[in-house]
């Protein structure tokens, strides 16, 4: 029997991608608003984005069901 096609989370979907080898990618928070108040290299290190931390890895696969 066929399985049930799954929902992607379109929330997910929006701030998380996946690279060739398979890690998660996130923007680092921080950056939004209210950036006068922020030292330049503050905001310099915000800057990119970053892996989603280890023990993140397996909720938001869970969002991402189809992103392999």
């Amino acid at each position: 029997m066929a399985r049930i096609k799954l929902k992607t989370h379109s929330g997910a979907s929006k701030r998380f991608h996946r690279t060739g080898s398979g890690k998660l990618l996130r923007r680092k928070a921080g950056k939004r608003h209210i950036l006068t108040s922020k030292a330049r290299d503050r905001k310099r290190r915000l800057k990119g984005t970053t892996t989603v931390a280890p023990g993140e890895r397996h909720s938001v696969s869970q969002l991402l069901p189809y992103n392999s």
